[in-house]
């Protein structure tokens, strides 16, 4: 259970941003994943350190600026436009919580043109033909298994690199720790590439507890965008995985199937 909402004399409110912080860190972590929760937590934490001592429904517009201004200024646009969302959602919280009748400080002209929405990049998707070629270049097995289960397994590269030998399953790779948050996923490959992986793991002699690709994430990062500059294409690991799904979804899988199964997404809205 969260903290009692404080009340003063006359029945309101009467909440320093301190209590209010510590109420929405309640509720964030009954509801939220603990990697969205991590990604709050610094700029609460200046937040707090900024106002604490303030009634929370005190604070305006003006002041969340310079805040803002402060800790983001030399930030991305992406970054300043996170920051002033998070800030948001929090007031949007207490409000709703504390059944305030007062307007969100973060929604005036004034924060919503400084931090406003960075316009999205038109996402290129690979050809078949490329992602043909791109494994056909592959100078290794270990390599080819690497832009394999990428581009046909939807796989990020960051859950390829953990994979151990114990990991595979017959056609099941275990992936543990996902971006999710949970303790595990599973992810599914295609029956030829499961024979290349478990032929691999063989050949290499690989322990139940040995890599599977025992290279660092930039590494595995240089090693897709030099395959993609000798087709003359920009490619970074990402682009695999964003073709595992589009390739699919063309070829009739539904798209809560690409979602659910292929992308591990938890929203539809994010596929």
């Amino acid at each position: 259970m969260g903290p009692d909402i404080p009340q003063d004399t006359k029945g309101g409110i009467a909440m320093t941003l301190k209590e209010a912080i510590t109420l929405f860190g309640y509720h964030q972590r009954s509801n939220l994943r603990a990697r969205t929760v991590r990604s709050y937590q610094p700029l609460l934490q200046r937040f707090e350190a900024e106002f604490w001592e303030r009634s929370f429904d005190s604070i305006g517009p003006d002041e969340i600026f310079q805040f803002l201004e402060t800790v983001t200024g030399n930030h991305s646009r992406s970054t300043r436009r996170l920051r002033y969302a998070q800030l948001k959602t929090l007031f949007n919280f207490l409000i709703d919580k504390c059944n305030l009748n007062m307007k969100n400080p973060c929604d005036t002209p004034l924060l919503s043109k400084a931090f406003k929405t960075p316009k999205q990049v038109v996402r290129r998707i690979l050809d078949r033909e490329i992602v043909e070629e791109l494994i056909y270049n592959t100078q290794t097995l270990r390599d080819r298994l690497m832009i394999e289960l990428q581009a046909r397994c939807g796989l990020r590269i960051g859950e390829s690199l953990k994979i151990k030998a114990s990991d595979v399953l017959d056609r099941k790779l275990i992936l543990k720790e996902p971006k999710s948050g949970k303790e595990s996923e599973v992810a599914f490959m295609p029956e030829q590439i499961a024979k290349r992986l478990h032929a691999y793991i063989q050949h290499e002699s690989l322990s139940p507890e040995d890599r599977i690709f025992p290279i660092c994430y930039s590494t595995a990062r240089t090693l897709i965008r030099k395959l993609g500059a000798k087709l003359n294409v920009v490619l970074t690991p990402h682009d695999l995985r964003r073709y595992s799904a589009t390739y699919a979804s063309r070829n009739g899988v539904p798209l809560e199937i690409v979602s659910k199964v292929i992308l591990r997404h938890q929203d539809l809205k994010t596929t």
